[in-house]
């Protein structure tokens, strides 16, 4: 049983500045799975932060919670065009994992936000919530090995030459390439990581980090050339350049613990948070730690 005195000190640990953003993560992870109301309430105080890194990983988390009580802080977020566009497109995607189509009509608005990358997620997050309505039952919670909720379902096929030919075809609507995407991770092995890491070349931003997110997700070696490059490749949306630290940091193996290192002072901030992030993750999947979001096990020391 969880006393709500150890929620607040939890949600206190995440939106206290002062804490290394290693703790703050694994308070927001720990606060993530306990769910609940209070839990919502600490993980939406944090959305005040300037971290951007911190701020997408809020409305991730409040989007895999898929609680709809923190759909009016996501609208928000989504609306507030002081946020990072990276926060934003988070938030839409959010309320699109939720599931809820009182969204449906907010989300068809911000569809054509002048923000690409918070428009695709929105079309995308129409797409999903479409895709329930004519799905009833189906996909309605976590599924899969990975019990993520994802903002496309994965594609029935299971050819991995097939998928990767959708994934890669950029005359073809998103939500089909995304829908591609999540098979083959759902499938894995090598030449489903080989495929997906061929997508970091492809032309959205949006569609790149989500490759970069899955990537971390499936754990194979087989991508981390990819994965390094596109983190050095100063050019590249940082967006992009974040979600693959992340992923290196949870494939663990030592050439991801070089890249990581290599980027713990890069100029871009939202880069150089991820690998600091990602190191911390890094250690926790080398180690042996029970598990990432401890923060209860913080709370309780061992008798």
């Amino acid at each position: 049983m969880v006393t709500e005195q150890e929620v607040e000190a939890i949600g206190q640990t995440l939106v206290d500045t002062q804490q290394p953003l290693q703790a703050r993560f694994r308070a927001l992870f720990t606060l993530r799975g306990l769910g609940g109301p209070s839990a919502i309430a600490w993980i939406s105080r944090a959305f005040r932060d300037d971290s951007a890194l911190l701020k997408h990983e809020l409305a991730y988390c409040l989007g895999q919670m898929q609680d709809p009580r923190a759909i009016p802080v996501l609208v928000g977020v989504l609306q507030d065009t002081r946020q990072e566009p990276m926060v934003r497109h988070e938030a839409g995607e959010a309320l699109g994992a939720i599931g809820n189509p009182e969204v449906l009509e907010l989300l068809k608005q911000y569809s054509a936000d002048p923000v690409v990358e918070v428009a695709e997620t929105c079309q995308l997050a129409v797409q999903r919530l479409e895709w329930l309505q004519q799905h009833p039952g189906e996909l309605a919670t976590a599924t899969g090995p990975y019990l993520s909720v994802d903002p496309a379902p994965p594609a029935e096929e299971r050819n991995v030459g097939r998928l990767r030919a959708t994934l890669l075809d950029e005359a073809r609507p998103l939500f089909d390439r995304y829908r591609a995407m999540f098979a083959l991770r759902n499938t894995g092995g090598e030449e489903a990581a080989l495929a997906l890491a061929e997508g970091l070349r492809c032309g959205s931003a949006l569609f790149r980090h989500e490759v970069g997110y899955v990537l971390g997700q499936l754990q194979h070696e087989a991508a981390v050339p990819q994965l390094a490059a596109a983190l050095a490749h100063c050019a590249e949306n940082p967006m992009v350049r974040h979600e693959c630290a992340e992923a290196l940091g949870a494939i663990a193996r030592p050439a991801c613990l070089a890249a990581l290192r290599a980027h713990v002072a890069d100029p871009e901030r939202v880069v150089r948070e991820s690998c600091e992030v990602a190191l911390d993750m890094y250690e926790y999947q080398s180690g042996p730690a029970f598990q990432y979001a401890d923060g209860l096990e913080r709370l309780r020391p061992l008798p």
